[in-house]
């Protein structure tokens, strides 16, 4: 079963619970700054657990600490709740950081 977009209410009412995320077309971003490289890499191998359990995997783009996770649900067509739900693992786990 596809998941359903989100409508923009909903992804507004996500967005506002989810500090430091921003919208970027038909995706939501967020950039993370990791105390070191290795501690970005370990964020990174965190959010790859997270990602390959709820079967939903982010764009990661690593650049030295900066660490940035872009989520989108391509079959959807757009943001689901997959999406809200992986963004709130990442913040739980940088958070761990």
């Amino acid at each position: 079963m596809r998941p359903e977009p989100l409508s923009e209410d909903d992804l507004a009412k996500a967005l506002a619970e989810l500090p430091g995320w921003t919208r970027a077309g038909d995706a939501i971003t967020r950039t993370a700054e990791a105390q070191s490289f290795l501690a970005g890499i370990e964020l990174v191998r965190r959010v790859a657990v997270a990602a390959e359990a709820a079967n939903h995997h982010p764009d990661i783009d690593i650049r030295w600490r900066r660490v940035t996770f872009t989520l989108s649900t391509h079959d959807a067509g757009g943001l689901t709740a997959l999406d809200v739900a992986l963004a709130h693992e990442i913040d739980r786990l940088e958070s761990q950081s």
